[in-house]
């Protein structure tokens, strides 16, 4: 839908972004090596099941003496070199460590152990260089031919809701997947669907990357833990699992995972925030952070550390609408992503964390109409807004009769998985309409009172340095990102029907623009796009199949996935600015 002033590539391990004035340089992102989260087995393609300490995963500190005991860990670190050569000289050495493996007779053999099987089906199923990908399917055939149960993929594709064949068409961005796994080792299936938008993929891996692994005022297996607990709120295992393995590859303590309990204080002390942002973030107050950062706190948060964990958790909670969203699958390597048994015949088992499939078949409309009825209110609307001017009462009227909209919901899904469950306090809290229909509703937040680009972008940077820069080019740059199409249609100025889902989400979580027609909301967003954007932004769990392919049916996918980065990143400010205003008020 929607090219992006600003292009970005990553080359050589930095990032190359493309401005007026030629390229600037930032570091790329380094992300961790997640092995199958939480973890192992005894050999072979045994399905059993044990947590794993942190002396069995995959690391970047891995000593010698580990790398000696697992043949296979400098083969697969070396398959990320640049060097063309050595790649293919890591492949040779992973060939001859597996048929050693496959030795049974010979004495000390070493054993293909489960770890290894799923690190070579996440290569056969992502890994973006062609010779990788088909060298691990050739070693998971030859172990199965050797009698060796071997794992496979029940998912066919990143997305549930995108079919594998349609992603290919539409063309993830080939050389910032290569990048990002010549860096980490890995190609997530967020990052393969983020990558039909490169030049946004690029300042999302930036930020993740700041927030995550560069200096700050908390320790790294922290910021995993919270952003743990984050994404539990959202009942959302794929990230609960990706952040769990980089926990305990930072040196986290396995028996956190198991239960909330057994993380600090200080960390469980973030619950009543956590919930507050992912649910209801116009509830947060200047009392709440006095409760974390007065001197009397016990324990006490500093106020860098606070926004760390503040942006933190935001960041999680809107990643977890994207996950939702999108219907991301698990990761091959996954809980839930594999598995042992052979295929029935003509049945294909379904990951029981995928995203709730449903018919998602409509009744046969002329889509094709639907587009040329849009196009045609975008024209009407920006000539209806050059010639008449409405009253400040009526803008208000207008916002007030969108907020408090009824717009239905999704059937709510049954209990969360166990692996999610244990990490959620008081579950049952969730999102409420910020105005229910003929209830007091609270004080709207004018964007002139309190804004990001006014107040909230100086205060991060001030307390987390460089972290407001960030955060405000990823806006920038989701605000901005247009391709000039809509639909079959070219040449397509879309820049009101972005603005208006912008404003559509910051006017669910009540903030309003003085400046801004709330009418074209109604005009531009039909009621089936209504539905899929608020069940996105404010309770993602409930995201289906369904409601997905019941709004825009003759868009690309890559346009809805423009529309889910919109959606995010507006959740994202709007969770923030609540948050930084009672932080303001607590400063005054």
């Amino acid at each position: 839908m929607f090219s992006g002033t600003n292009d970005c590539v990553v080359t050589q391990g930095r990032l190359l972004t493309h401005s007026n004035f030629g390229l600037e340089e930032v570091n790329v992102p380094e992300m961790a090596n997640h092995p199958a989260a939480g973890y192992t087995c005894k050999a072979n393609g045994e399905n059993s099941q044990r947590p794993v300490s942190g002396s069995d995963r995959s690391s970047r500190h891995r000593s010698e003496s580990e790398c000696e005991l697992n043949p296979f860990v400098k083969s697969f670190a070396r398959l990320c070199s640049r060097d063309q050569e050595e790649r293919a000289a890591a492949l040779e050495e992973l060939s001859q460590a597996v048929l050693l493996c496959l030795e049974v007779d010979r004495p000390g053999s070493p054993r293909l152990n489960k770890q290894t099987l799923l690190h070579l089906l996440r290569l056969s199923r992502s890994c973006p260089l062609q010779e990788v990908r088909g060298k691990a399917t050739e070693l998971l055939r030859t172990a199965q031919e050797n009698g060796v149960e071997v794992p496979r993929a029940l998912a066919s594709g990143p997305s549930a809701f995108i079919h594998s064949k349609q992603m290919m068409k539409e063309g993830p961005d080939q050389d910032i997947l290569i990048e990002s796994f010549l860096s980490s080792g890995r190609v997530d299936h967020f990052t393969m669907v983020m990558a039909l938008h490169p030049a946004y993929l690029s300042c999302f891996l930036r930020t993740q990357h700041a927030l995550l692994e560069l200096d700050g005022p908390l320790p790294r297996h922290w910021r995993h833990y919270i952003a743990i607990m984050a994404a539990a709120r959202h009942h959302c295992p794929y990230l609960v699992q990706q952040h769990s393995a980089g926990f305990l590859e930072a040196g986290g303590e396995e028996s956190w995972l198991s239960d909330l309990q057994h993380a600090p204080t200080k960390l469980r002390s973030l619950q009543t925030l956590n919930k507050l942002l992912a649910h209801r973030p116009w509830l947060i107050t200047q009392q709440h952070i006095q409760e974390l950062v007065c001197p009397g706190a016990d324990p006490r948060w500093s106020l860098a550390e606070l926004i760390h964990a503040v942006v933190l958790m935001a960041h999680a909670h809107s990643l977890c609408s994207f996950v939702w969203g999108c219907g991301l699958n698990p990761e091959p390597d996954h809980i839930g992503g594999y598995t042992f048994q052979p295929p029935s015949p003509g049945h294909l088992p379904r990951s029981p964390h995928s995203p709730a499939h449903e018919d998602g078949r409509q009744e046969l409309v002329d889509g094709a109409m639907e587009v040329e009825v849009l196009m045609k209110r975008m024209v009407e609307l920006q000539q209806q807004q050059e010639e008449e001017e409405c009253t400040q009462e009526e803008m208000v009227t207008r916002f007030e009769r969108e907020r408090s909209e009824s717009i239905p919901t999704a059937v709510v899904r049954g209990a969360p998985p166990e692996l999610v469950l244990h990490l959620v306090e008081d579950p049952e809290f969730r999102y409420e309409d910020f105005a229910p229909r003929g209830e007091q509703a609270p004080p709207t937040m004018r964007a002139q009172d309190y804004s990001w680009e006014d107040h909230g972008y100086s205060l991060v940077n001030r307390l987390l340095p460089d972290m407001g820069q960030l955060l405000d080019e990823k806006f920038q740059v989701v605000s901005n990102l247009t391709y000039h199409r809509m639909a079959m249609h070219e040449g397509v100025d879309t820049h009101t029907l972005r603005k208006a889902l912008w404003n559509y989400i910051h006017c669910l979580y009540g903030i309003r623009y003085d400046d801004y027609d709330y009418g074209s909301v109604n005009v531009l967003l039909e009621r089936s796009l209504k539905v899929f954007v608020k069940t996105m932004a404010c309770h993602p769990e409930q995201t289906t199949a369904r409601i997905y392919n019941a709004f825009w049916r003759h868009f690309r996918h890559s346009e809805k996935v423009h529309a889910n980065l919109i959606v995010m990143e507006a959740r994202l400010q709007a969770a923030l600015l609540y948050t930084l205003r009672a932080i303001t008020h607590y400063m005054r």
